[in-house]
């Protein structure tokens, strides 16, 4: 009787172990595919973004060169998009340690570059993220000035720029109180907005124009609201 208990105690045991293999395989398995899709969605995400804005300071961003490539990133990003809502809808924000700060970076440049419907969508699953320390948060800032842009919005820190027909340049999308950004983007350890915007976008940041800009924005959307 004595034997066939520990028998049946071995038997435990091993089974406990080789379910707790299962789980560590498929924890491991799992980890390996996310790195992989995130991989390649970088790569067919970013390589047409950057010979696109390198072409746009060859030939202008009206030029049919440019406009060739930003039809292959667009092309490029459906695919991506529907990737990335896969793996946030089925699976909830990755941990850092599946998927590494470099595929949060990855995520979140998708959802910046998707429609406002969808980052208003994860934008609550990001703040979670942030608070749960699987993301940074100059990431959910990001996402937050991108949503008041799209809706007409002064935008909080900055990071947001939008080419300007009329004077075939790009510039800040404007912001909130302007002479306080930097106290904001501070508070969020993002460094001041001369720097960001200089390392960038090779921009230069006049305090200025930025507040004269900001106000007539402001101006303007009061009256058009009337």
């Amino acid at each position: 009787m004595r034997l066939i208990l520990i028998l049946c105690l071995l038997i435990t045991i091993s089974c406990k172990d080789k379910n707790k293999s299962k789980i560590t395989e498929t924890s491991i398995d799992k980890t390996k595919n996310f790195i992989a899709v995130l991989d390649t969605i970088w790569e067919t995400e970013q390589t047409p973004i950057r010979l696109r804005d390198s072409l746009m300071r060859i030939y202008g961003a009206e030029s049919k060169e440019y406009k060739e490539q930003q039809l292959t990133y667009e092309k490029n990003h459906i695919i991506n998009e529907n990737k990335v809502r896969t793996i946030l809808d089925n699976y909830g924000w990755p941990t850092k340690e599946m998927i590494g700060e470099h595929g949060n970076w990855t995520i979140c440049n998708v959802i910046q570059h998707a429609e406002n419907d969808v980052r208003v969508k994860y934008l609550p699953m990001m703040k979670e993220a942030v608070k749960e320390k699987k993301l940074e948060p100059r990431f959910l800032v990001r996402a937050q000035d991108r949503i008041a842009t799209e809706r007409g919005d002064l935008q909080i820190y900055g990071g947001q720029m939008k080419y300007y027909p009329e004077t075939k340049s790009f510039n800040v999308w404007p912001v909130f109180d302007p002479v306080n950004i930097d106290n904001r983007r501070a508070e969020i350890g993002l460094e001041p907005i001369a720097e960001f915007l200089k390392n960038r976008f090779d921009f230069v940041w006049d305090l200025e124009e930025q507040i004269n800009r900001s106000e007539k924005f402001e101006k303007d959307r009061l009256l058009k609201n009337k």
